[in-house]
């Protein structure tokens, strides 16, 4: 059922984004063709004629498209008709244009005001993260630490924690041999090598059945993350040195012990590589009891994990009043555009791989999650900032979207002239067919992150 909820909400999106295309074309009394929800790929579902309009479902049911007389080759309209959309004023196209755009905002407004009102809060944004448990080996380091059950975690590494996933985030990078090192470590273990073995030349083959004494193990220094990677807008970008096969099978040799005999086959600066890839500190500050507590520090295991379970609960605004509502509103939907702003930026500027896209099921799929763990209200304000990010992308001065469209009739008031028409349709196709390949793409994403259980 929270599944078929998501579904409905975003078909909702498509038709008011559609809605708000078709109502401009009217307020200017334009002549539309076609109200097709979906994309015209593949059998249609359903058709009706309403006066000169045609109502069209698709199968293809990502998106949806108004069509004006201009595509309509069967009409055999005169090249000066007013009934042709290029016809009209550039004003007029532009705004018919953008309708679809300000509708989604209008509607991420309405729904996230909707929200507010009526369940009396708002998210900020923020979480507060609780050990709910200790569950980790009686040997762990966790144990050692002094963390106990109930505690708040305040800081990790130095950094607040206000996200719900910045514990994840830094014990999943603070796992012990993890295949990284950084390379100032490496030449302080080096150098504490070299003392123990003062015969040996660090870039040397060490000639085989060598004894190589091993100095006491020193854990990896704390890593420290941004707010950023911490929210995850942003990729960690890990500026340690990767290890070779054989230096990590080197590593597995020596863990554990004070020395090693050589094989001929590695060098005391590999040796010094090997060694310091091993356990990574994790320093925490917590709160118990209303008082501030700095742990001992703790050290994840080779999955990524200390061994607690979290208790995650989202600080909440509370929005009852008039003022309240309004300034909630508003903040929420300012800092969900900021984040989408971010995301996109990371998309164009490289920084998220092509793997990590996902569309249309994979939105459904999270969607119904919220739905079904978080309540409604929760899948409504999801609803919205899909709405944003609708918005946000079909404005992008991209042929094929909406704000391509824009950027054409930006050119033609510029020259005080239209393109070509052949020439405007060829870039068009051009990058429809881009978008359909790029939605190929995040589909397989979403399915293969639903086999392997990623969603």
């Amino acid at each position: 059922m929270s599944v078929i909820i998501m579904i409905l909400l975003i078909s909702v999106l498509v038709l008011v984004h559609e809605a708000g295309h078709f109502l401009a074309a009217k307020m200017f009394k334009m002549r539309v063709a076609k109200f097709g929800f979906g994309l015209p790929i593949g059998p249609t579902l359903w058709k009706k004629k309403v006066g000169d309009l045609e109502i069209l479902v698709h199968a293809f049911l990502l998106g949806g498209y108004v069509a004006f007389p201009d595509d309509d080759k069967e009409l055999n309209l005169p090249a000066d008709s007013p009934d042709r959309f290029m016809n009209r004023p550039i004003y007029q196209r532009f705004v018919v244009v953008s309708a679809g755009v300000v509708a989604n905002i209008i509607c991420a407004f309405v729904f996230v005001l909707l929200t507010a009102v009526l369940w009396g809060q708002m998210p900020s944004g923020k979480y507060n993260v609780f050990i709910q448990k200790i569950v980790a080996e009686k040997d762990a380091s966790v144990w050692q630490s002094g963390m106990a059950d109930g505690d708040k975690i305040l800081k990790i590494n130095g950094s607040d924690v206000n996200s719900a996933y910045a514990l994840v985030t830094y014990v999943q990078l603070s796992k012990k041999d993890d295949g990284k090192v950084a390379a100032d470590e490496v030449e302080q273990n080096l150098e504490l090598i070299l003392k123990l073995n003062p015969s040996l030349n660090s870039d040397e083959t060490i000639q085989k059945d060598t004894v190589v004494k091993l100095p006491k193990p020193v854990p990896e220094k704390p890593i420290k993350l941004n707010d950023k990677v911490l929210a995850g807008l942003e990729k960690y970008k890990n500026p340690k040195l990767d290890l070779s096969n054989e230096q990590k099978s080197l590593r597995d040799k020596i863990s554990g012990k004070s020395e090693i005999v050589a094989d001929g086959n590695f060098t005391l600066k590999d040796v010094a590589t090997a060694f310091t890839d091993g356990e990574q500190e994790v320093d925490m500050v917590v709160e118990r009891n209303g008082q501030v507590i700095e742990l001992k520090p703790m050290y994840p295991n080779k999955n990524g994990q200390i061994g607690v379970l979290m208790d995650i609960r989202e600080i909440m605004t509370p929005s009852k009043g008039f003022k309240a509502v309004i300034t909630t509103s508003s903040r929420y939907l300012y800092d969900q555009t900021g984040m989408l702003l971010q995301g996109l930026y990371q998309i164009f500027a490289g920084k998220i791989p092509a793997s990590d896209l996902h569309g249309i099921i994979a939105i459904t799929k999270v969607g119904g999650d919220v739905i079904q763990h978080n309540g409604f209200f929760s899948g409504l304000l999801l609803t919205a900032v899909i709405s944003l990010d609708l918005a946000i992308i079909n404005f992008l001065p991209i042929p094929a979207l909406d704000g391509g469209h824009v950027m054409f009739l930006i050119i033609e008031k510029i020259r005080g002239k239209r393109l070509n028409d052949e020439t405007v349709d060829k870039i068009g196709t051009f990058f429809f067919l881009l978008l359909i390949g790029l939605m190929i793409l995040v589909c397989f994403n979403d399915i293969y992150a639903l086999l392997m259980k990623k969603l």
